[in-house]
């Protein structure tokens, strides 16, 4: 028979996983605001659609922050990034973040948006992945269907929110500094921010989510 302690530690248990439960709201892709491009071009794509572990799917979460409504907030430690709401919530998206050698930080504001972007990458990634000096838009373009450009003090940070053609990469270190999404949250987010939208990238080790997406990926839940 279970001692006194055993039970109180299912109870609190229970209690913090249906906090967790009743904090996040998941948010299913709803294809009423693609345009005919973006519909066109996802049909077309030749990577493999693959699920995002749930921890990582969009979701209306509560915010603890004091971040302001419509500012964004990247936490690289946890792979989120959140759209800031009214009244305490914020939209969080899953996100594949740069290895931190490579990881930029700081406070900038969206200085310019684009629609299926070309890529055109940097010196360093053309000689570290050697990949060519222009990719034209399309469905497999590595910027995805939207891109985000971060600018700090008025200049270009080379810095992007943008989409990708590895959804299988939300969740873990791997770009080349970007922050990356899927197709379709990058354009979820698209209609909601606009040029001068304030974006709080935190420094690596200094991740703010009160909610552990490793536990959440073992089966455990904190909030």
């Amino acid at each position: 028979m279970p001692s006194l302690g055993s039970k109180l530690g299912i109870v609190a248990a229970s209690v913090m996983l249906a906090g967790c439960m009743q904090a996040t709201t998941f948010e299913k892709t709803s294809e009423a605001n693609f345009k005919p491009r973006d519909k066109d071009y996802l049909a077309k794509v030749s990577y493999q659609k693959v699920q995002v572990p749930e921890p990582f799917r969009r979701a209306i979460v509560d915010y603890h922050r004091k971040e302001a409504p419509g500012s964004i907030l990247v936490d690289s430690d946890n792979h989120y990034l959140y759209y800031v709401l009214d009244s305490g919530k914020a939209i969080r998206y899953g996100i594949t973040v740069g290895e931190e050698a490579m990881a930029w930080s700081g406070v900038a504001k969206v200085g310019s948006m684009t629609e299926w972007p070309a890529w055109h990458p940097t010196k360093g990634e053309i000689e570290r992945l050697g990949v060519p000096t222009f990719v034209a838009p399309g469905p497999d373009n590595p910027m995805g269907s939207r891109a985000l450009y971060l600018y700090s003090g008025g200049k270009d940070t080379l810095f992007r929110i943008h989409g990708t053609n590895q959804p299988e990469y939300i969740g873990a270190s791997i770009s080349s500094g970007c922050i990356r999404m899927t197709n379709e949250d990058v354009i979820d987010l698209y209609n909601r921010v606009k040029l001068g939208t304030v974006v709080v990238v935190l420094q690596p080790k200094q991740g703010d989510s009160p909610y552990n997406p490793k536990l959440a990926l073992q089966g455990g839940a904190s909030y």
